[in-house]
């Protein structure tokens, strides 16, 4: 196929040009011995979306998308790193390279605005969607994204896609998000370590304090005009706490989880708490179809969820098609020598049971 081929075949993909349960809930937690987790959710409901781990190496060139064919800025990894990608290979949502620096995407429907694209300006010209494959491959902190950010343009290649925006966060713990507003770049620190979708993410840091009066725990009894009022179970102090599917209930939500979390001891009971406490946000399929109309055959709008400890270079994810949870350790890749690969997430699409043998 050649590259205008692929470029009007992408416009035909559900998954970027429709918006259809484009939802991704991010969270962030820190154990005792020093390791941050990042962790994070995807979701699409309008279809399968092909999702494939890939392991990039040292000295791998791309070349970016544009609205004319992959004829834009060409790159080539400084840094070796794994990935998940989603429709195509070079599509990454999620990964980490072998410094530290954790990447990921995170859809930003109707809000903010890439720079227009300028043919003269193609060999500077990144897309959106190769953005966290681009940095992965070039940086080691977030000082150095912010850098390399301001030296190009991000652009849309596909006139109907959403926009997106990223979550960055390196090996010193420092987390930020990037949002592109009428085609600026501008990062946001992010000490809260959440992240959802739209609107904005100061927009939705300003939302919180309409949730001021929640608490961990049990609210007391009071009295009401000589009622006696009392909690009908444990948790009452998060009553109010939004319940929907919405991005900025999703951001409530996954801030109060996350803060409500005790802190655990070590990195991976850390990342299997991350796992527990998204499971909070998978979204059933189905929930976001009109009634009457027939939802994918997929088993769960929620297609992956990952989890990377950046302390210790590992990548964990589990799928809408298989829960339980693999990882992809990066100290035990040599990026010196290892090829390009890329692979599915699961080589079958049927959930694995097994059976409990008694003796």
């Amino acid at each position: 196929m050649n590259h205008k081929s692929f470029i009007l075949s992408l416009l035909f993909i559900p998954a970027i040009t429709i918006s259809k349960s484009e939802a991704c809930t991010g969270i962030t937690l820190k154990s005792k011995d020093g390791a941050t987790i990042v962790a994070r959710t995807i979701e699409w409901g309008g279809g399968d979306l092909d999702s494939r781990y890939v392991v990039v190496p040292r000295g791998y060139t791309q070349q970016s998308f544009t609205p004319d064919g992959a004829d834009g800025m060409k790159f080539t990894s400084q840094y070796g790193y794994v990935g998940i990608a989603v429709q195509e290979r070079h599509f990454v949502a999620e990964g980490i390279n072998e410094k530290g620096l954790s990447a990921g995407l995170f859809y930003f429907p109707n809000y903010g605005r890439y720079d227009d694209y300028k043919a003269k300006d193609k060999s500077k010209s990144i897309a959106d969607l190769q953005v966290v494959s681009w940095l992965l491959g070039r940086c080691a902190t977030v000082d150095e994204v912010e850098e390399a950010v301001g030296k190009v343009r991000i652009i849309n290649f596909i006139p109907s896609a959403s926009t997106v925006h990223w979550r960055f966060a390196d090996a010193s713990g420092r987390q930020v998000v990037l949002e592109v507003i009428d085609g600026v770049p501008i990062f946001y620190e992010n000490s809260a370590g959440v992240l959802t979708n739209s609107p904005g993410f100061e927009w939705h840091l300003t939302n919180l304090n309409n949730y001021v009066n929640l608490l961990p725990g049990t609210s007391p009894p009071q009295e009401l005009n000589g009622i006696e009022l009392a909690s009908f179970g444990a948790g009452s102090g998060f009553l109010g706490l939004p319940g929907d599917m919405t991005p900025p209930s999703r951001f409530i939500r996954a801030a109060f989880y996350q803060a409500s979390a005790p802190q655990q001891d070590k990195a991976v009971q850390s990342v299997m708490q991350c796992f527990q406490i998204l499971n909070n946000f998978d979204i059933p399929i189905g929930i976001e179809s009109p009634k009457g109309e027939q939802p994918a055959d997929i088993p769960s709008a929620t297609q992956w969820t990952s989890a990377t400890d950046i302390q210790n270079r590992i990548l964990y994810f589990r799928t809408m098609y298989d829960c339980s949870i693999r990882r992809i350790d990066l100290k035990t890749i040599d990026f010196s020598k290892i090829t390009y690969r890329d692979q599915p997430l699961d080589e079958q699409k049927d959930q694995p049971i097994k059976n409990i043998c008694i003796i």
